[in-house]
């Protein structure tokens, strides 16, 4: 196992690490000052991120090391305008022998198997035949089904690691199902139905293995436009499935991220696609703070300090309890 992570920094500082990483990206870049070139590189381990930086006797690793790869690594912590980065003297491709994939690839730490058993009760308990049979098309189908279960929901905000995109629907279902009963104007079974398909087609867009990444589908189609396509040849495959719903189902797909500017083709204007994606957006936040308040305290921060800016959040942001607990 390695002796270091990248939650592990603040413990660091100053000192000299050798350790292996999975190579996020890489880039060669000028000098500011002229005399040659140096490489901007991503670490990465099941723990986060790390920038690094190397500017000389770049040439062997930019011959032998690529994104993706694990690699071997030696150089210094330290601090740069708020943010841990590791000055890196030098770096090697690692061999298979020498890596315990385990310690890279972030992973949920819910149980997989319990999490896909439970979505499937919810779905089992679905009142509407129709909307069961097609939930269950996409959870059963051999290359949909497994993916749905390893897939993250994320390369970076939210639930990026192994299991997150289950951990996100699941989370997601479950306070739709308990904020539905405030709203008589929604049907429960096509609004639980939206949660669980709405990001379905982050299977295709997203790869996962040592990093994380997007697909060459993803990149050009994205995933909501991926899902609608993916709803179409399901129902395609369902005879008798009632037209009415199909157009009901991709409307919620298609509007989920709620406005243009964050890419949706349409607004939601139906009761269950205005609730789908706000309750989606929250929950993909809450997680976002989750993450942002681990990052805060691997920094060294007491955890109740306002944390760096959040950038996808456009503000940095406060944990509240840890404030208060401080008091106390």
């Amino acid at each position: 196992m390695k002796d270091f992570f990248v939650v592990d920094a603040a413990k660091f500082d100053g000192k000299p690490v050798t350790t292996f990483f999975a190579l996020g990206s890489l880039s060669v870049r000028d000098k500011k000052t002229g005399g040659g070139q140096y490489l901007a590189l991503t670490l990465v381990d099941k723990t986060g991120s790390l920038e690094a930086r190397m500017w000389d006797d770049i040439a062997s690793a930019v011959e032998t090391c690529s994104e993706g790869c694990y690699v071997k690594a030696q150089g210094q912590v330290s601090k740069y305008q708020g943010k841990w980065q590791i000055t890196l003297s030098k770096m090697r491709l690692a061999a298979e022998s020498e890596v315990d994939t385990a310690d890279f690839v972030p992973t949920t730490r819910f149980d997989i198997g319990e999490m896909w058993a439970e979505l499937r009760g919810y779905v089992d308990e679905f009142k509407n035949a129709e909307l069961r049979r097609l939930v269950f098309a996409f959870l059963d189908d051999e290359e949909i089904g497994p993916a749905f279960r390893a897939a993250p929901a994320a390369k970076m905000l939210h639930h990026a690691w192994i299991g997150g995109l289950l951990e996100h629907v699941l989370a997601l279902v479950k306070v739709c199902r308990a904020t539905a009963p405030f709203y008589p104007e929604v049907d429960v079974d096509l609004l639980v139905t939206g949660a669980i398909l709405h990001d379905i087609g982050k299977t295709r867009e997203l790869s996962w293995g040592s990093t994380f990444g997007y697909t060459l589908e993803g990149q050009m189609i994205g995933h909501i436009s991926i899902a609608q396509g993916m709803l179409v040849d399901k129902v395609t495959g369902l005879p008798g499935f009632p037209d009415r719903l199909r157009v009901l189902v991709e409307h919620m797909i298609l509007s989920h991220h709620g406005k243009y500017e964050f890419g949706s083709p349409k607004l939601p204007m139906t009761p269950e696609a205005i609730l789908l994606s706000a309750l989606d957006d929250i929950e993909a936040k809450m997680q976002a703070m989750r993450n942002e308040f681990g990052r805060a305290v691997a920094a060294g921060k007491s955890g109740a300090e306002m944390t760096e800016w959040v950038r996808s959040m456009d503000r940095p942001i406060l944990n509240s309890k840890a404030y208060l607990d401080e008091e106390e």
